[in-house]
């Protein structure tokens, strides 16, 4: 049965037709014939095909006179699954049977795993012909940082944050992915949101819950709304009353004893263990920038040393 973020995924090439030939353009460097319009037509594959090779999104290309120039079909595919290797075929060769078009598959495929699978050429027999899949996944994917340009490709923003969530920079791309969220509307955004969050580990989602929280203490409203319900309330306010006290003592000592605090629980979710003296030289650090080098650590840590190098 097709999951959340299965159907997020077709959706979003389904509401936005134009992102999948921008992509064959911008991300694997092809030369898309002209054309005026696309549409989405998976009715005309479903007449074609018998139900189990039904596609998830077939696109038509057109160009201003009307002509099809290209049909892109669409798969998104989440795990290895070794019935694609027959049908993908089925697709490309029906479909251009039918349209008299050229025509690709794109898969949309998150997992590194899956992308290299799904990535590899199908020989048809004896050699003597083949099917190479497009896949969308990792390697393809650029990471989006910068929350500017995440506004500019909101969709391909939250691509990247569900291809590259967990890795070295995974907190930074979900960050700019979140900001532009705030741009769409509250369903939309809360379905990515999901689709987002759903891929991303237990080290990341703690992290992500960290920064969250700060912001939300420090008073920035960096995030959608729905994003602070991430947050347990209870903690919130827990927080929220250390920080108070705090700036009784001192902005900056306030900040000093949050950033702590968090880096002590990150640690302890993590199931890392710190002796006295990695515990005494967290408590004394009055260095900011420090305590936030060594919550970035965290994520991928195995070891107390890992963090704190």
């Amino acid at each position: 049965m097709p999951t959340l973020e299965h159907n997020a995924l077709v959706e979003m090439f389904r509401e936005h037709p134009e992102l999948a030939p921008r992509l064959l353009t911008t991300l694997f460097h092809l030369e898309v014939p002209p054309h005026a319009s696309v549409a989405v037509v998976e009715s005309s594959l479903d007449q074609l095909l018998p139900v189990e090779f039904r596609a998830d999104l077939v696109l038509e290309l057109r160009a201003a006179s009307g002509a099809l120039v290209l049909a892109i079909v669409i798969e998104v595919q989440r795990d290895v699954d070794p019935d694609k290797r027959f049908s993908w075929p089925t697709y490309v060769t029906g479909v251009r049977a039918r349209k008299r078009c050229g025509t690709v598959v794109l898969v949309v495929a998150p997992d590194a795993g899956v992308a290299a699978w799904a990535a590899e050429t199908i020989d048809l027999g004896l050699g003597l012909g083949s099917v190479e899949p497009l896949v969308l996944g990792p390697a393809v994917v650029p990471e989006i940082t910068d929350p500017a340009d995440a506004e500019q490709e909101t969709e391909l923003a939250v691509l990247s944050a569900v291809a590259h969530g967990n890795g070295p920079n995974g907190l930074t791309v979900v960050q700019a992915a979140l900001v532009a969220l705030g741009r769409l509307d509250q369903e939309h955004a809360t379905v990515y949101f999901q689709v987002i969050w759903n891929g991303l580990r237990e080290p990341m989602r703690q992290a992500l819950e960290a920064l969250v929280m700060e912001r939300q203490i420090e008073g920035e409203a960096t995030f959608p709304p729905f994003v602070q319900k991430l947050i347990d309330r209870g903690k919130l306010e827990g927080l929220r009353e250390g920080k108070l006290e705090g700036k009784l003592e001192g902005k900056r000592e306030g900040r000093l004893e949050g950033k702590r605090d968090t880096l002590l629980r990150l640690l302890a979710r993590a199931g890392i263990v710190l002796t006295a003296d990695e515990c005494t030289r967290i408590q004394t650090c009055t260095d900011i920038a420090t305590l936030d080098r060594w919550i970035d650590n965290v994520l991928g840590a195995k070891t107390a040393t890992d963090v704190l190098s």
